[in-house]
């Protein structure tokens, strides 16, 4: 593997999914152990990857096939596909990664079937095959090496398609607002794009255009289900080296003490404020890291409200999306930031009767703060009658009293979670 950063350039003009991304990514030399731990991760026990050589249309491909090793999963919805991959070991990037494509699926569907992002239920893509596809390119492309990606035009295909809301037409309304701003074409018949494909290439790709210049490294070509005689069924990658061109090109890379962030802000001095808590929580529910609000003086002399959002570069184009769709503005901007981050673990205490996570961050093992979950806290105060600083109080005191204190070892048997903070 190169221990260059290498940028991806994806092909998608014979269009794309899941699976085919994935056996690109290991056709390119990502390691199947390593995209196999990460889905054990996630759903340990449940799933095996295999990746078998073979052609399409005479092209020499990688094929990457699936396969439940228990009697039967669930179609899951949102909420619990996002709380498996939070909880689940993996590396920072590989989460994040992971996130924001399920995250660019949530909002997709919710904007297409008129409910908000919480009560979206996968049908198609809740599945254990779609987690594995999505969290298997994750792994990969931090395997790979790969910091930067782009994409050509996109393939959606004509014609209908059967599904589980009954038959719809080709693209299929959640991958047409998944491709706002992007590119595209019909590229021949049938669904040729599948949500979970382009969730994760919109999602990973910020920008879509001509292959970009770079030393080329390496190629990997992956095959779709079906052999067309007309044209090869296939995503291919193209990786390589790129010199550094910009401010943010320039910036150094993700060491897991420090990550790149995206700031998006706007200033809005014309909506009414009783909306603005359901905006932030709208940002932080679509997976911002965080996000607020600063009283500012416009032009006029008119009040308004600066709006803040920080957000992984995988999950920017939802953000500002979402900013732009939930706000008044016309418009937004964005910057790229260092962040400089704590890894996190957690603890459970038990007082006056319930259970209070605490969160823990630490460097390299060594605790720097304490803090009970506020949430928590919250909730067992309502539960017992008690205030909610007695509760904060208890539970601070309760795990000092385990020894988890600053400056203190982090232990492992009493923890979880362990990870480095989205």
């Amino acid at each position: 593997m190169s221990t260059t950063p290498l940028t991806c350039w994806i092909d998608a003009s014979a269009g794309i999914a899941g699976d085919m991304l994935l056996a690109a990514l290991l056709d390119a030399g990502a390691p199947l152990p390593a995209v196999q731990d990460a889905v054990d991760a996630v759903l340990p026990g449940t799933i095996e990857i295999t990746a078998t050589p073979t052609h399409r249309a005479g092209l020499a491909a990688t094929a990457v096939h699936v396969r439940l090793l228990v009697p039967d999963q669930p179609h899951r919805p949102w909420s619990r596909i996002r709380d498996l991959l939070r909880d689940a070991p993996l590396p920072g990037r590989v989460r994040d990664r992971a996130l924001a494509a399920f995250t660019a699926l949530a909002t997709a569907e919710a904007t297409v079937h008129g409910v908000t992002v919480d009560d979206v239920h996968f049908h198609e893509v809740g599945g254990w095959d779609s987690i594995a596809d999505v969290v298997g390119v994750a792994a990969a492309v931090e395997a790979l090496g790969v910091d930067e990606f782009a994409t050509g035009e996109l393939a959606l295909g004509s014609g209908l398609v059967l599904t589980q809301h009954g038959t719809l037409p080709v693209p299929v309304p959640a991958v047409v607002e998944l491709c706002r701003g992007r590119p595209v074409l019909a590229g021949g018949d049938g669904e040729l794009a599948t949500p979970t494909g382009v969730a994760l290439l919109t999602t990973l790709a910020p920008r879509s255009g001509p292959l970009p210049a770079m030393t080329l490294e390496r190629t990997g070509t992956g095959a779709g289900t079906r052999d067309r005689p007309d044209r090869p069924n296939v995503v291919r990658v193209l990786l390589g080296t790129r010199p550094a061109s910009t401010a943010e090109d320039a910036l150094p890379r993700d060491d897991g003490l420090t990550d790149t962030q995206i700031l998006v802000e706007t200033t809005v001095d014309d909506l009414d404020p009783r909306i603005w808590p359901t905006v932030i929580d709208d940002l932080l529910t679509a997976g911002a890291t965080d996000a607020w609000l600063t009283p500012v003086l416009m032009k006029k002399g008119r009040p308004g409200h600066l709006l803040s959002a920080l957000t992984t570069p995988a999950l920017a184009a939802v953000v500002r999306r979402l900013v732009l769709e939930r706000t008044s503005t016309l418009g937004v901007r964005q910057t790229v930031v260092r962040r400089e981050v704590l890894d996190r673990a957690w603890t459970d205490v038990t007082v006056h009767g319930g259970r209070v996570a605490v969160k823990i961050g630490h460097r390299a093992g060594t605790v720097v703060h304490v803090t009970p979950e506020f949430e928590d806290a919250a909730r067992l105060a309502e539960e017992t009658g008690r205030s909610l600083r007695d509760v904060l109080t208890a539970a601070l005191a309760a795990a000092e009293s385990s020894g988890t204190v600053p400056g203190s070892v982090l232990n492992p048997a009493t923890t979880r979670g362990h990870r480095s903070p989205a």
